[in-house]
């Protein structure tokens, strides 16, 4: 077997809260057989499989008494090119943001809203990420999956991953598939996605009246960067809370007693709210408790100052959601997996 398992393994390197757990069993896959070999090591040793991309979407509660095996292939390549539209493919274990750099310096535009976000190729699908008006489904062309129960590799198409809001069917059914690479069909002619007062009114002040996928791609890492914590210098899983889906009845109702409310109409007659407004307007924005705390500047964040645990940032995060649905009867939804 070519794949190296160690015991008792710390897991603060590898999770963006940088909280301590420890695995019991862990391993680094660099290939589709050293994946199938974890999946044998783990029925073997009968050990629950834990996949890990970058770890940015996890909160770490307890230890982990199963085998933890980090995703780490790596590699990109352009599967077809007529000139207009490129379909490239990329390996699950891919950092995302180099990733999306990398197509950019190509030229090839479609992934520039979604710049800086962290975590890796193979997990990105699983969320189906989205920033700024994009979602990681517009420029899907497809990903490889191994059926963990079955051992067989499956081919997905769009429609075959049921992506929605922060959601898809490998979210659903966590636990049995594991993404081995993912396909994307971008564009050398770029089709920009300026929706968003941010990123045209940054856009402006730089004095870009004709932008470039890559000058979007600066500007929106120049936003996220003022917005959001640098996971290498404060613990962070980004935002914490998806933005809640609620009636148009109750946005209404909200919006009377709030002038500055912010929302936005979906086309399913459903509003969805902005959660960091709702959480920043309750005043948790700058809370802290010990080293759990809400962020100061992005009220959505939730973030470790050096020692909270897990269960610390949980219940942190459980007092939010409680306090918003008394106030607003809104319910607050976690993004990150809760282990």
């Amino acid at each position: 077997m070519s794949l190296q398992v160690r015991s008792q393994v710390s897991l603060k390197p590898y999770n963006s809260f940088a909280v301590e757990a420890q695995a019991s069993h862990f391993a680094e896959a660099e290939s589709d057989q050293q994946v199938r070999e974890a999946l044998s090591y783990a029925q073997t040793q009968q050990l629950p499989l834990l996949l890990l991309g970058g770890g940015s979407n996890l909160l770490l509660t307890r230890d982990v008494d199963a085998l933890v095996l980090r995703m780490a292939s790596r590699g990109i390549r352009v599967l077809s090119d007529d000139g207009e539209r490129v379909v490239i493919e990329a390996e699950a274990g891919e950092p995302w943001h180099p990733f999306v750099q990398w197509t950019l310096a190509q030229g090839f535009a479609g992934l520039e809203n979604l710049s800086l976000i962290p975590g890796t190729v193979g997990a990105a699908p699983v969320q189906n990420i989205g920033a700024y008006g994009v979602e990681l489904k517009d420029l899907f062309a497809g990903l490889t999956a191994l059926d963990r129960q079955s051992g067989e590799l499956r081919e997905f198409s769009l429609q075959d991953c049921a992506f929605a809001y922060r959601d898809s069917v490998f979210k659903r059914e966590s636990g049995r598939w594991a993404i081995l690479r993912v396909r994307f069909a971008l564009s050398r002619v770029a089709a920009l996605h300026l929706d968003y007062g941010p990123v045209r009114q940054r856009l402006a002040e730089q004095g870009i009246s004709a932008p470039t996928a890559l000058d979007v791609s600066q500007a929106i890492c120049a936003i996220r960067s003022e917005k959001l914590p640098d996971p290498a210098e404060l613990g962070n899983a980004g935002s914490f809370f998806k933005n809640p889906l609620v009636s148009s009845e109750l946005a209404q109702r909200l919006r009377a007693e709030h002038a500055d409310l912010v929302a936005y109409a979906q086309a399913d007659g459903q509003v969805k709210l902005a959660a960091g407004w709702l959480i920043e307007r309750a005043g948790w924005k700058g809370f802290r408790e010990g080293d759990a705390g809400v962020h100061r500047l992005q009220a959505l964040v939730l973030v470790n100052y050096g020692d909270a645990s897990g269960a610390q940032l949980l219940a942190l995060a459980q007092r939010i959601q409680a306090d918003i649905a008394q106030r607003f009867a809104v319910d607050l939804e976690i993004e990150p997996n809760v282990l």
